[in-house]
């Protein structure tokens, strides 16, 4: 290969990011999609039971009545199934049921969940106040215990555990 060449390949290789950056600009290119499934929230401090005996893990929170009608007992199946997909990560995760109400959940879905720890809404004040309709989400809260993102209502559980094993693999903590 003659110096002429090679030369001219280390040149066009150094001008193809100003090339190709004021092209994206000229045609206003915008990036796709974001890269995560769930709406992330601006980090919101919780402190309180039963977050305090939960911090340094990742929690997935579920705000529902004790009755649990057939879209609460999805969520809280997805919760544990996204949970046991995370495999040797699933001791970073941790589930909460916080029950709306005074009722006291069925023993055939406590054994179903088992494993998911449960507090009623009325002994966890850091746990009221959660944003939209705290019924219709999972929510994330991180092992510094900040609100951090949630699910939408009728979640894809493949696409809940892709943004959980994001997390996991790129945290330092928790």
């Amino acid at each position: 290969m003659s110096p002429r060449i090679k030369l001219a390949l280390i040149g066009a290789a150094c001008a193809a990011p100003f090339v190709l950056g004021t092209a994206a600009y000229l045609l206003d290119w915008a990036p796709g999609k974001p890269a995560n499934y769930g709406e992330l929230i601006a980090p919101q401090p919780l402190a309180g039971p039963p977050l305090d005996a939960l911090r340094g893990k990742w929690v997935l929170v579920s705000f529902d009545a004790a009755a649990c009608d057939e879209y609460c007992e999805k969520k809280l199946y997805f919760m544990r199934q996204v949970r046991t997909a995370t495999h040797k990560e699933a001791g970073r995760v941790e589930r909460l049921w916080v029950l709306t109400d005074a009722g006291k959940p069925r023993a055939e879905l406590l054994g179903a969940i088992e494993g998911t720890r449960i507090a009623p809404l009325k002994d966890a004040p850091a746990l009221q106040g959660f944003p939209g309709n705290a019924a219709d989400h999972i929510y994330v809260i991180d092992p510094l215990g900040n609100l951090m993102m949630r699910f939408p209502r009728d979640p894809d559980p493949s696409k809940i555990l892709k943004d959980l094993q994001r997390l996991l693999r790129l945290s330092q903590i928790g």
